[in-house]
């Protein structure tokens, strides 16, 4: 494929409404998850700075505060989101985009 086609083939598909409408339903999923993350860090932030004694609290009498699985938390919504995201792309993305490739003759 010349450079010349190539060029025509990519201004093609990002004319294409499908493409555009996918680019902006990915921006938006991915917009979402940001967010959601990214308050639970803020929070998590929050509770570090004004609630120390809250985080400090031993559970069960034992020597593990509650801080330490509150973080833990945190770091394992942020794999379920990036999982969420992964799988919602392979399942949806991937296989609308391929179907422009194709119809694309790319």
């Amino acid at each position: 494929m010349t450079d010349g086609e190539e060029a025509a083939l990519i201004s093609a598909i990002t004319a294409d409404t499908r493409y555009v409408m996918l680019v902006r339903r990915r921006s938006r999923l991915s917009w979402w998850l940001s967010a959601i993350i990214f308050l639970t860090f803020l929070g998590y932030l929050m509770l570090i700075a004004f609630d120390k004694a809250l985080l400090g609290t031993p559970i069960a009498g034992g020597v593990t505060s509650l801080g330490i699985p509150v973080g833990l938390g945190v770091i394992l919504l942020a794999v379920a989101l990036t999982a969420t995201y992964v799988v919602y792309a392979n399942r949806h993305f991937d296989a609308a985009m391929a179907k422009i490739l194709k119809d694309h003759g790319a």
